[in-house]
């Protein structure tokens, strides 16, 4: 008789499961006589050992072992049998009560995928970001490439000011006593990059070679040393140097110092300006994609598998004590991170995870290989040797792999876009750029 599925609640199902004890002692019988054929047991040939030994050391490893296969087994029939996709892994409980005998009962809990509804795709309200280039975004990124290249020339009665590299000697002490990393000597930083905590940079401002100065400084309750973070300490400073900076002129010298072999200051700017296009295409192409998910999420509202949103959420765990050890933070493997910081949001995850997928299957959305080599060659561009770049990508089937899947969203995002309410929204190149 077929074990009938109970459904718990939402998506959790529960089935009873019983094997045959009788089935399961002969297979460990079986196995314990092939283990018997070659197992060596101290004072006996190879082989000749009896089989009563042979269970007590081997009998209840290979019984745990089948009981776990004759489950197993069991339970796939019933799950393919009632034609249900498991999420996760099931969970097994032996049962003593009402169990027949000879037999053996076990209750598996388990969650399945559920019933995706896509929803009505016109009726989303999406947002779909559009910028242009100009001529003062390129001036400007020019300008930023010049100041990357600076030299700096030391002026004697210059007051300090942003873009400036000062060279200054510091002592900083906690409570009259000095720490770990709070003194130095000539040492150099370019004004207004944000290297230096903030407190720090205001104070150097407006400072001559020559000048010494004393204030507090209170550091960041997050800062990376655990020492002085959430103190205040005392800093004196004395500025050796300040050093103006010089950029290099727009030439054929300055051309070819930004791989322009020709030294063609017209090509270069030409290169800058194509280069900018494809950043500001991708993240534009970002941006209305984040519209995109954002409406497919707010439109559903089906039931996702806890079991999968506790991976995910395991998952950004660990890769956020990886981000830690990248930073330097000490400590990073036992720094507490709850887990239930991440569940909301790998909530969505799984949910538009499931939605996208049902939208591939229902709409034909999957990735073509003429658009997988097409973005592969695109994003090719941003490298001095393209054709190596596209070789590279189309022969490790992982790194195709992860355009495919890039491609795919693409598709989803332009399905979409075909069938929802649409406006179209400019959006300003520094607010793109993330620069403002």
């Amino acid at each position: 008789m077929q074990p009938e599925v109970e459904i718990l609640s939402g998506l959790e199902r529960r089935v009873d499961l019983a094997i045959s004890i009788a089935d399961i002692e002969k297979q460990v019988q079986a196995q314990l006589k092939r283990v018997a054929r070659t197992a060596k047991v101290q004072g006996f040939r190879p082989g000749k050992a009896p089989l009563s030994m042979i269970e007590r050391s081997h009998g209840p490893g290979i019984r745990y072992d089948v009981i776990n296969a004759e489950v197993g087994r069991t339970l796939d029939k019933v799950i393919e049998q009632a034609k249900l996709r498991v999420a996760g892994t099931p969970n097994l409980e032996p049962k003593s009560e009402g169990v027949d005998e000879g037999t053996m009962a076990f209750s598996a809990t388990f969650e399945v995928y559920p019933e995706v509804q896509v929803p009505d795709l016109s009726a989303l309200e999406v947002k779909r970001a559009k910028a242009d280039v100009t001529d003062a975004d390129v001036q400007r990124t020019l300008d930023i490439l010049r100041k990357q290249r600076a030299a700096y020339e030391p002026r004697e009665d210059r007051a300090a000011e942003d873009d400036d590299r000062v060279t200054l000697d510091f002592v900083g002490t906690i409570d009259g006593v000095a720490f770990e990393g709070g003194t130095a000597e000539k040492f150099p930083f370019v004004l207004g990059q944000g290297r230096m905590l903030p407190e720090f940079e205001t104070a150097v401002r407006g400072l001559k070679a020559g000048d010494t100065k004393t204030f507090p400084l209170t550091f960041p309750e997050e800062y990376g040393s655990k020492e002085v973070a959430g103190k205040t300490a005392e800093f004196n400073i004395t500025v050796t140097e300040v050093a103006e900076a010089v950029l290099p002129e727009v030439n054929a010298e300055f051309a070819k110092s930004l791989g322009q072999a020709e030294g063609d200051v017209e090509k270069l700017l030409a290169d800058i300006r194509a280069n900018i296009e494809r950043e500001i295409k991708s993240r534009v192409q970002a941006r209305t994609k984040g519209s995109v998910m954002d409406a497919l999420a707010a439109a559903s509202t089906f039931d996702v598998p806890k079991a999968l949103v506790e991976n995910d959420a395991q998952g950004r765990v660990v890769a956020a004590r990886e981000e830690l050890k990248q930073r330097g933070v000490p400590n990073a493997d036992s720094v507490p991170i709850p887990v239930e910081a991440f569940t909301a949001e790998s909530e969505r995850r799984v949910r538009l995870g499931l939605l996208v997928s049902e939208l591939v299957q229902t709409a034909d959305l999957q990735a073509k290989p003429e658009q997988v080599r097409a973005r592969i060659e695109e994003f090719a561009q941003n490298y001095e040797q393209p054709a190596q770049v596209v070789a590279y990508y189309l022969s490790d089937r992982q790194r195709r792999a992860e355009i495919e899947a890039i491609v795919l969203e693409d598709n989803v995002v332009a399905h979409v876009i075909a069938n929802a309410k649409v406006t179209d929204e400019d959006v300003a190149f520094d607010e793109l750029m993330g620069t403002n």
